[in-house]
């Protein structure tokens, strides 16, 4: 008959010690894994908190330092910017307005020149009208025309007095040929004078040639 005895009595002794060192390393394991747990909870419960060190807290305040710094920099740019805008902004509003005032001043300048320009034609014009009155003007006296004036017609300046007498002679001839004389008495007596003549005016004030 089978043995159905399964206490260790039964058992070949090698086997019953093999069971019994089984059991043995089981409960030295169990005894580990729980003296390191405990011991890790003892550890990690006993470490210091790195946010208490010296060293950390000195570099948590160089930190908020910088930030401080840092967010002053960008408010003090933020300010430096904004006078800058507002000074480029008022130096193009200048510049624009010197660019029209130096426009405005051009266009004076110009229109000045065109001014200076006309009015040096107008007395131009009246210096030289002035000068052909001149040439073209006799008074009393004896003159040889095509020599000492043009021919043509001339017209007493303004009305003449009583005394005024004029007369026109043969050139050369010393007044002894007369041509043509008048004691016109009043009014501005006209005169025709050609070449090879001699005019004389006594009294009569200016004569102008027409």
């Amino acid at each position: 008959m089978f043995n159905t005895d399964t206490s260790d009595a039964g058992i070949d002794a090698p086997v019953a010690e093999r069971r019994q060192r089984r059991g043995g390393r089981r409960f030295l394991v169990t005894v580990a894994v729980v003296a390191l747990l405990a011991g890790a909870t003892v550890f990690g419960s006993s470490l210091p908190d790195p946010k208490a060190s010296e060293a950390y807290v000195a570099l948590a305040g160089e930190k908020a330092s910088a930030e401080s710094e840092r967010d002053s920099a960008k408010s003090d740019y933020s300010g430096l910017k904004t006078k800058y805008d507002a000074l480029e902004n008022g130096m193009a509003a200048r510049e624009s307005k010197v660019a029209a005032r130096e426009s405005a001043v051009s266009a004076a300048e110009a229109a000045n020149k065109t001014a200076e320009a006309a009015v040096k034609k107008r007395e131009e014009a009246v210096t030289g009208a002035e000068k052909t009155k001149a040439a073209n003007t006799i008074g009393d006296g004896t003159w040889t025309v095509g020599k000492d004036i043009e021919p043509g017609t001339y017209r007493a300046a303004s009305d003449v007095g009583s005394s005024c007498f004029w007369g026109i002679y043969a050139t050369g001839s010393n007044g002894s040929n007369i041509i043509e004389n008048d004691l016109p008495g009043g009014g501005r007596p006209t005169v025709a004078l050609s070449g090879g003549q001699d005019f004389k005016s006594s009294r009569c004030g200016k004569w102008e040639k027409q």
